[in-house]
């Protein structure tokens, strides 16, 4: 299970919780303007925009989770089981398979805008990557910093959602997320003010009671109005400091969400990209320090993938 978010302060920031059982030795990639994309269609993207995010590489490819291109223009998948149905090849729209999705949006558009024109005459084919990658159900936050919008391949259809909070978690489908939040329209970050009787005199005993309510478990829908709570009431005076301390509130410690026995789901890593300056920051699980990469130290008309495997090792710094 995962979260994903934009942040729009002083500057557009995109990034997300992966919470997972294990891990594929993702690395941070960035994937240079002239690399080329072998489409499973039989097409190839020789040009596109130069790609930075978290990826899994085989045999050269990057696997993305998360990425943002040279234009600010960002994406990510988060888990959708149950819900996420891909299609047999269609002759009629434009082929592209689940894991070719994030390269190819972000490799040839530039806003939401011209990505929305060409995921609605896409068809999400079921080819998988591998035996070893096979399909991963997904749903997907796209977004710049104008606008958001959540991709859900359905039975019915390929949805495309406007997304107002600029937030994402898993199942149920978005809409219901969306409309979930009304539950929790009396929250507030001033202290709450008596509405309870007027024949009683009740005051609050402590700061933050205008929260009271807020759910605080794991679950994909509490973690949605934790998150879009948290972020749309957020006041920046350090954006990546802030984004990482949003993503924090709906991080997962391992050991809370047991999946099988010895396997626990936790947030694997974070990430936050500022979009404008092309620069990944992201912590990782047994690291909470905050790395940077930035795409634009690359050659970014290269032809080679460039992998950072994340720091994994703590590190603190001894002031004494």
């Amino acid at each position: 299970m995962c979260t994903a978010i934009t942040l729009k302060s002083n500057g557009f920031y995109f990034g997300r919780n992966l919470d997972l059982d294990c891990g594929y030795n993702e690395t941070v990639c960035v994937t240079p303007r002239k690399y080329p994309f072998f489409l499973r269609n039989g097409n190839t993207l020789d040009e596109h925009y130069a790609i930075i995010g978290m990826a899994a590489v085989r045999g050269g490819y990057p696997l993305y989770y998360d990425a943002t291109n040279e234009k600010g223009l960002s994406m990510a998948g988060v888990n959708f089981p149950d819900n996420a149905v891909y299609c047999a090849e269609n002759e009629e729209k434009e082929n592209i398979t689940p894991f070719e999705f994030i390269p190819y949006i972000l490799g040839l558009c530039a806003n939401v805008e011209e990505a929305v024109v060409k995921i609605k005459k896409m068809n999400l084919w079921d080819n998988p990557f591998s035996r070893e990658f096979p399909l991963t159900p997904l749903h997907w936050l796209l977004a710049d910093k104008e606008r958001a919008v959540t991709v859900e391949p359905m039975k019915d259809g390929l949805k495309i959602y406007e997304n107002p909070v600029g937030v994402l978690t898993n199942n149920p489908p978005f809409d219901y997320h969306l409309h979930n939040l009304t539950n929790y329209i009396k929250l507030s970050p001033d202290q709450p003010e008596n509405q309870f009787s007027k024949k009683i005199n009740l005051a609050p005993y402590g700061a933050g009671m205008g929260a009271v309510g807020l759910p605080g478990d794991l679950s994909s829908v509490s973690r949605f109005v934790r998150a879009a709570f948290t972020k749309l009431n957020s006041v920046c005076e350090d954006d990546v400091t802030q984004f990482f301390h949003i993503l924090t509130n709906v991080a997962q410690p391992r050991g809370l969400n047991r999946m099988s026995e010895g396997k626990y789901e936790y947030t694997l890593y974070s990430s936050c990209c500022d979009t404008e300056k092309g620069i990944y920051y992201y912590t990782t699980y047994g690291n909470r320090q905050i790395t940077a990469v930035d795409m634009n130290n690359e050659n970014l008309n290269g032809g080679k993938v460039v992998s950072y495997p994340p720091a994994k090792e703590q590190n603190i710094m001894l002031q004494n």
